[in-house]
């Protein structure tokens, strides 16, 4: 918060200098003799070149470019003075620092308000993954897998009973990501979803635990077999799924699945558990 609040002060502290220089440059255009005006015009197109300059090639690109438009311009005053014998009115000093201090404004308050921004989305995507839903499917996030593992494994502990995850992925979701469209992308990740749950058993837990490259987890009371087992009948269930999903059917979209039973000798937090599946994908070939 208090890194937001800082942004938001310095976003409109900018502000306020770009249009304090815009003021300023309106009163020497106004304060100019009218044939000064054709001057007037083109510099001041130049000068939006130069923001948009600094904007989009940085603020060492608009730097250069407005040393170099100071420098044109110191020439071409000294060409009117001393070969032409013209003599340039002072008035018309303000374009040698007006354009930069009007760049670098413009650049610090876009700066800022994207920092403001990318704040905003870490702060929802932190609020989302620390929540104990996914929005989209309902199914629990990563924070309910790790205190929900704690629980399997004292139950492990205690009674002896077999605890396994299974981690489920896309295949190749990286290389396929930028054929998907959002509609195709969130029907994937209710279809996967869906099939998942359906796949379980009834004292099953399912996870979805990263929708930026998507991953489903389960936990289990079975033993590397039984998920084996499950892992395959919900593959298959998904093949048969895909393929009469309008959205997807176009596609080649496979699951990849990573069984891990708990060990209480190599495993000291639900993290293990949860790292030693997402290792047995890269297996499932």
């Amino acid at each position: 918060m208090t890194k937001q609040n800082r942004e938001n002060w310095l976003t409109d502290i900018y502000l306020m200098a770009f249009l304090g220089w815009m003021s300023v440059l309106a009163i020497g255009m106004a304060a100019t003799r009218p044939q000064y005006l054709f001057l007037n015009t083109i510099f001041l197109g130049v000068t939006i070149c130069l923001i948009l300059t600094t904007h989009f090639g940085g603020l060492i690109t608009g730097l250069l470019a407005n040393l170099l438009f100071i420098f044109v311009q110191l020439l071409a005053v000294i060409y009117e003075n001393q070969v032409l014998d013209h003599q340039v009115p002072w008035v018309l000093l303000y374009w040698l620092f007006i354009p930069l201090l009007l760049s670098l404004s413009f650049y610090g308050m876009t700066a800022h308000s994207r920092r403001l921004q990318a704040q905003n989305v870490k702060l929802q995507s932190d609020l989302v993954e620390r929540g104990a839903f996914d929005e989209v499917t309902n199914l629990r996030t990563t924070v309910s897998y790790i205190e929900d593992t704690a629980v399997f494994t004292e139950t492990n502990r205690q009674f002896d009973l077999p605890v396994a995850t299974m981690i489920i992925r896309v295949r190749y979701f990286h290389e396929m990501r930028n054929m998907l469209s959002e509609t195709q992308l969130k029907a994937l990740l209710q279809l996967v979803s869906q099939t998942v749950k359906q796949g379980m058993r009834t004292n099953d837990i399912t996870y979805l635990l990263d929708r930026n490259n998507p991953t489903w987890a389960a936990l289990l009371f079975a033993t590397s077999n039984g998920a084996t087992v499950v892992a395959e009948r919900i593959k298959t269930q998904f093949a048969e799924a895909v393929t009469t999903t309008e959205e997807l059917a176009s596609l080649d979209i496979r699951l990849v699945v990573g069984v891990a039973t708990w060990d209480a000798e190599r495993m000291q937090s639900p993290y293990d558990l949860m790292n030693a599946g997402i290792k047995e994908t890269e297996y499932d070939v």
